[in-house]
């Protein structure tokens, strides 16, 4: 039997107040924001625990994922962190001054610039990225791994029917 929780108390008191509304679609997009917001405190507490914010993980992260020798360009970063070339420069620069990245010429382009990451930003990523999926582990604790794998399943089709 399942137990209700607060979106059952809130969506069967809507249904009361507002019996002209299927409000069906907040019985599953209130629970995936109050796990949200679970999830973005988890890993703002991953991160701080190696003195990062969320988007200089997402940064070095990047880099991380590109592989040896953990080398984009600025425009590649913003690609994949979402951000204009502006927001960039200011991130790179700010990531240099803690030595976790560097500047080097493109040597495929003398104009260019790659970002690279330094031996401390690797290790402070992965570190991070080890602390932030054991807390991501503690969520989903509750469910066993095919049901984990059928919610996988499901969230990719809800994703990509937005073209993400």
């Amino acid at each position: 039997m399942t137990v209700p929780d607060e979106v059952d108390r809130i969506t069967a008191a809507w249904q009361r107040e507002r019996p002209d509304l299927d409000v069906t679609p907040l019985q599953v997009l209130s629970r995936v924001s109050r796990l949200a917001r679970r999830l973005d405190a988890a890993r703002r507490q991953a991160f701080a625990a190696h003195a990062l914010d969320t988007w200089e993980f997402d940064v070095l992260a990047a880099l991380r994922r590109a592989g040896a020798p953990y080398s984009l360009s600025p425009g590649q970063l913003g690609s994949q962190t979402l951000v204009t070339s502006g927001t960039m420069t200011n991130r790179i620069d700010r990531l240099e001054s803690r030595g976790l990245v560097r500047r080097e010429a493109d040597p495929a382009d003398r104009r260019g610039v790659r970002v690279v990451l330094t031996d401390t930003g690797r290790r402070t990523v992965d570190d991070a990225l080890f602390d932030l999926v054991a807390r991501e582990h503690e969520l989903l604790a509750t469910l066993p791994a095919d049901r984990q794998e059928e919610l996988v399943s499901l969230l990719r089709a809800l994703v990509q029917a937005f073209g993400d």
